[in-house]
């Protein structure tokens, strides 16, 4: 080095003045590459890529030197020059080497990472406006979002006759799918279903009566609006006396017992809420009940007088199917029923159900006996206390009509540029039973504000990496039928190739609480979108902050289980897809209008008081970046270690009963293993990821389509989609479920009558459980497996 300084020294002593080049940044469509040039004198110029590389003067722009120099001595001056020539090839060489590894030729095509302060992005290119940037992305939908008319959309659309089949539905359905055609989407297309819909009967209304105690019907209580009806009761009448539920939920007809009033034989008087209809009618039947009466009560809604409240005459519309899509082909989808043998979903009923007002309730409760409910069980429509009953008879007559109805999915996509194979699923439904301002018509509009929105985007120059896919679903107030049936349709497709599904339905309920109902992979995914949108009602604030504000554990606060009333939940718990439902409520204080017809324009607007549009547009902003996130990101952000801590979280539950399992010569160690096992799979491809080459395109789509299946590597493969659907062994239903094998642990304490129920044994059963466990283990153990990559990757250790 001594030697190589000192020839730099005399040459600079020795030589003429040699012309020194710098880098610049080039403006204009190379904006961003680096540029030689000449410090001064002429230039002549030779273009390279990514390099736009200006050369030295010509050696007779200069004096000539005055004297002549003999061969040897020019010999002698000539080396630095050597030295200094080979220096600036090898610096060209590997900047230019540099650059090109880097990936940042635009004439070439190439993309480019950018790392935000939190995640990478990979922006699209355009030749006319340069790189996309995560900040330019940002920008650029948030500007083409406030175009919209998104509180018009919502107005206009909850005043449209809009229910499965009727030709209100068909005439939106057309102008829907005209506004996708006009938008700037690859493709756009209907799918049609024929599904088995319930009805009411105009001719055969149904009623209640009441029955003496010599079991003779007398006067009819009036259902205030006959087309009030829960879709796929049983079908006949019932007699027997009214019993006061509470809710309706397994521990509440476990209290009603205990305190020595039988559901079993009788009518049951139930409220709406915390669980679904068709849960309380299971529930209800699994303890031996006649039939099921559902009201609304007004306790459980908003008491602010400055705030719109339910009638007392209305009754709230709910289907009581145990599960969701046809359920007369339950597992096989409903292209053409006749190819089907008759079937029929075990999810169905088997008693009748009928909601009624709180007028009606209130009549019934003032004839109620018995002990008095408890404390937490009073409400407000009497001024006495409520009482458990038994009552006087009722004799109920559900005479609803089942019919084939056609039903039209509506989609729309744009097509990934590097990923085309793998949709990122944007959903709402499009039908409503009444006006379904908050059900429907909130969805259906963010959703076309969304399309619009990003089809704005790609004409200005933005491609996403993986296909979005934009769908307006039917049949929705059935129970998803629209979305479950295109689901059975396209199983062995979507498995594969659906990375998220994000739902727009009940997006808006209130403005005072944000949940997020969710699978566990898109947490991190959420939180991290949260800190992006502003609070729709705290003014400088994000989400994030108003979170956090009311409580610092912000997924305690924010995140919730996906509920089967929900078209997310089939997405997750039938296909294997993580999905999210995002809502804004009201502060722990039900939506009072949901599935009623006062669910209209007017009252959701007095209800959020006036903040309507800015709440909504809250949510199409959380939706938008979210996608672009998941559709735009080089690696899936999807966080696969998270189901870790689900398991973790779980096996405290199963801890319980390791004594009790103990002494019967029983162990969990395998669920114990498998766990682990599962661990150190996400860990080792967490450092896989980290240590890989980031521009290797082959390793990249390997990393995601692991990732992207790690939800459907929770879908029991023991057990058979037909006789299960719900095969998710944390949030499905069945006995191959972490629920389903709680249960029957429990029963290790329970008395010797055990838990009620239909289809839940009476005592523990050894046999049972070992089956239970091997279920669960072995899911479990394969999401491991198939989380480490190939076979020669895997070690199982028992």
């Amino acid at each position: 080095m001594e030697r190589l300084w000192g020839l730099l020294q005399r040459a600079q002593q020795l030589s003429p003045r040699s012309s020194q080049t710098i880098y610049q940044r080039v403006e204009g469509p190379w904006k961003g590459h680096l540029e030689e040039e000449e410090e001064d004198g002429e230039e002549t110029l030779a273009h390279f890529c990514p390099m736009e590389l200006k050369g030295p003067e010509p050696l007779g722009s200069r004096p000539r030197q005055p004297n002549l120099i003999p061969w040897a001595a020019a010999g002698r001056r000539a080396a630095p020059y050597l030295v200094l020539t080979a220096l600036l090839i090898f610096t060209g060489a590997f900047l230019l080497g540099y650059v090109a590894f880097r990936g940042s030729c635009q004439a070439c095509g190439d993309s480019v990472l950018v790392v935000s302060e939190d995640v990478n992005y990979e922006p699209d290119l355009d030749f006319h406006r340069g790189t996309l940037y995560w900040s330019d992305l940002q920008a650029m939908f948030l500007q083409f979002l406030g175009e919209g008319r998104l509180e018009d959309t919502i107005r206009e659309t909850s005043l449209r006759e809009r229910v499965a089949g009727s030709a209100g539905m068909a005439a939106l359905t057309q102008d829907i799918r005209a506004a996708l055609s006009r938008q700037k989407l690859d493709h756009v297309w209907t799918d049609t279903h024929y599904v088995g819909l319930q009805f009411p009967d105009p001719a055969h209304p149904n009623t209640l009566h009441w029955v003496d105690e010599a079991g003779k019907v007398g006067e009819q209580l009036p259902l205030e609006d006959p087309d009030v009806y829960c879709p796929y009761s049983a079908i006949g009448n019932v007699t027997g006396e009214l019993v006061y539920a509470h809710y309706g939920r397994p521990e509440d007809l476990q209290d009603l017992r205990a305190r020595g009033v039988d559901p079993a034989g009788r009518l049951l008087l139930v409220r709406v809420g915390v669980i679904s209809f068709a849960q309380k009618v299971t529930n209800a039947q699994d303890f031996g009940a006649q039939g099921v009466l559902i009201y609304p009560e007004p306790a459980d809604f908003s008491q602010d007088p400055h705030k719109p409240s339910l009638s007392s005459q209305q009754a709230v519309y709910g289907h009581v199917h145990l599960g969701t899509g046809d359920p007369y082909t339950p597992g096989f989808p409903s292209f053409n029923q006749t190819q089907f043998p008759p079937v029929a979903s075990s999810g169905l009923p088997s008693i009748p159900a009928q909601p009624i007002s709180a007028d009606i309730a209130s009549r019934l409760l003032r004839k109620l006996k018995g002990p008095v409910a408890p404390q937490e069980w009073q409400g407000s429509l009497l001024g006495s206390p409520y009482h458990l009953g038994p009552g006087p008879g009722l004799r109920l007559v559900v005479n609803n009509h089942r019919t084939s109805t056609p039903i039209n999915n509506i989609f729309g996509c744009i097509e990934g540029r590097s990923e085309p194979d793998h949709y990122v699923v944007i959903g709402a439904q499009r039908d409503a039973w009444g006006p379904g301002a908050a059900k429907s018509a909130v969805g259906t509009a963010i959703l076309l504000e969304l399309v619009r929105t990003f089809s704005s985007m790609v004409s200005n120059g933005f491609r996403p990496r993986r296909s979005l896919l934009f769908i307006s679903w039917d049949g929705g107030d059935f129970g998803s039928v629209g979305s479950t049936e295109w689901l059975e349709g396209y199983l062995s497709v979507l498995h594969l190739k659906a990375v998220v599904y994000v739902s727009l339905d009940n997006a808006v309920l209130g403005d005072d609480k944000f949940h997020a109902k969710t699978s566990p992979l898109l947490t991190s995914l959420i939180e991290s979108v949260l800190k992006q949108v502003d609070s729709p009602n705290h003014s400088g604030q994000t989400l994030y902050e108003q979170v956090v504000f009311t409580n610092p554990s912000w997924d305690a606060e924010v995140i919730r289980p996906l509920p089967m009333d929900s078209s997310a939940y089939s997405f997750t718990a039938f296909v294997g897809v993580p999905a999210v439902e995002f809502s804004f409520m009201e502060d722990d204080q039900a939506y009072p209008f949901l599935h009623t017809k006062e669910d209209t324009y007017e009252n959701l607007h007095k209800v959020l008081q006036g903040r309507l549009p800015a709440v909504a547009q809250a949510v199409a902003q959380l939706a938008g970046q979210l996608l672009i996130r998941l559709s735009h990101d080089r690696l899936l952000p999807l966080d696969f270690g998270r189901y870790g801590d689900v398991v973790l979280r779980h096996i405290g539950n199963l801890n319980e009963f390791s004594g009790d399992l103990k002494a019967r010569g029983l162990t969990l160690q395998w669920v114990y293993s498998a766990r682990g096992d599962y661990i150190r799979a996400a860990e080792k491809l967490r450092q896989e990821i980290y240590s890989s080459e980031e521009r290797d395109e082959r390793l990249t789509r390997m990393y995601n389509v692991r990732i992207m299946r790690v939800e459907f590597y929770f879908l029991s493969q023991y057990v058979s989609p037909a006789d299960s659907p719900f095969r998710h062994i944390f949030m499905g239903r069945g006995d191959h479920t972490l629920g389903a094998l709680l249960d029957h642990l429990r029963l290790l304490r329970s008395n010797s009558s055990g838990t009620p129920g239909a289809t839940s044994s009476a005592v523990f059963q050894e046999s049972r459980f070992r089956r239970q466990l091997a279920l669960l283990t072995w899911t479990l153990q394969g999401a491991a497996n198939a989380l480490s990559g190939d076979v020669w990757n895997i070690d199982n250790s028992f």
